[in-house]
C-alpha cells in the first residue's frame, strides 16, 4: 500500500490546516492509520491515530482539542485538521499504516508499529 500526504503549507500561528492521507489500495480502509511529524533536527514524534472504524483516536497531549484525526474509507482517505497551530507545529507530517486495525489498550505512538510510510508534507507555522 502506498500512502501520500498532502496539503501542507506555510501558516501564521493560529491558523489551521487539514492533511490528507490517501491510499493507494483499499487494504489500507482495515487498518488504523497514524500521523507523525518531524520538526527540523529532531526525531519523528507520534502526533495522532485513528482507528479503522473511526471510533478510536488517540492524540500526543501536545495537540490534543486543537487536532481532529478521521477517516473516510470509501475514499481511503484519513484527514488531520489542525487548528490554533503554533510555531512548534513546524515539521514534516507523514501518515503511515498501524499493524492492526486497532490499539486496544495499548497506546499506538511507537513507530515501530506502523509500516507503508508515505511520503510527507510540510507544515510551517509562522510567529
Amino acid at each position: 500500500v502506498q500512502l501520500q500526504a498532502s496539503g501542507g503549507g506555510l501558516v501564521q500561528a493560529g491558523g489551521s490546516l487539514t492533511l490528507t492521507c490517501a491510499a493507494s489500495e483499499r487494504t489500507f480502509t482495515v487498518y488504523a492509520t497514524g500521523w507523525f511529524r518531524q520538526a527540523p533536527g529532531k526525531e519523528r514524534e507520534f502526533v495522532a491515530a485513528i482507528s479503522w472504524t473511526g471510533i478510536n483516536v488517540h492524540y500526543v497531549d501536545s495537540v490534543k482539542d486543537r487536532f481532529t484525526v478521521s477517516r473516510n474509507n470509501a475514499e481511503k482517505t484519513v484527514y488531520l485538521q489542525m487548528n490554533s497551530l503554533t510555531p512548534d507545529d513546524t515539521g514534516v507530517y507523514y501518515c503511515a499504516m498501524y499493524r492492526l486495525s486497532d490499539w486496544g489498550r495499548s497506546a499506538p505512538s511507537s513507530r515501530d508499529l506502523y509500516g507503508s510510510w508515505g511520503q510527507g508534507t510540510l507544515v510551517t507555522v509562522s510567529s
